[in-house]
């Protein structure tokens, strides 16, 4: 198998899976039970008072899009594949299906006092795919191990101090989320502009 040809299977492989992540989220809307006398007024009261699973599922669809495009971002300096790729690789789309379990709790207790344990769970996750993402990157940029000859050591730091940044952020907002909820939210969320306008561009 040609080196190019294994990076796409990976890559492919990969793909797969974060578009399952994507479809496994809606799971966390869950159609209205009502009676069998149930009103017109009654459903839309149910399908009004379903808004944190609308929010959690919107915002957890971003994220895993946002983790997507970055994943395929730094793909594409890739020359070759490690046996510690391959296992950072999987880590990192570990978290990424789990993800929707903490979007989950996240919807469910979201207007509940347990609100605070929910945004922290929430966070934390994102704590962990933070250091999955540092991983992924670590075992290929590495003394540039498995990157193109192309890539520049300017571009490798940045990437890198772009992760290391990130995984502190996501921390702050994991701890803070225990006593203030919804800050820690906000902070964890406001991260993904800063992944949104990462260049991976040369």
């Amino acid at each position: 198998m040609n080196i190019e040809r294994e990076t796409s299977r990976v890559e492919a492989f990969s793909d797969g899976v974060f578009a399952i992540a994507l479809t496994l989220l809606i799971l966390g809307i869950q159609v209205p039970t009502l009676d069998s006398f149930a009103t017109n007024e009654k459903l839309y009261h149910a399908i009004i008072n379903l808004w944190p699973s609308y929010l959690a599922f919107f915002l957890s669809f971003l994220a895993v899009l946002i983790m997507w495009i970055n994943h395929h971002g730094f793909f594409k300096y890739l020359k070759k594949i490690s046996s510690f790729f391959l296992f950072a690789n999987g880590f990192l789309l570990l978290m990424v299906t789990f993800l929707n379990f903490p979007t989950a709790i996240l919807a469910k207790y979201f207007e509940t006092p347990a609100f605070n344990i929910a945004s922290a769970f929430y966070c934390g996750t994102m704590v962990l795919v933070s250091v999955a993402y540092n991983l992924l990157w670590y075992s290929a940029a590495y003394k540039r191990r498995l990157v193109k000859d192309e890539v520049t050591d300017d571009l490798i730091f940045k990437i890198r101090n772009a992760y290391w940044f990130g995984f502190f952020i996501y921390l702050f907002a994991f701890i803070i989320s225990f006593v203030l909820p919804f800050t820690g939210l906000v902070i964890c969320i406001s991260l993904w502009i800063f992944w949104t306008i990462l260049n991976y561009r040369m």
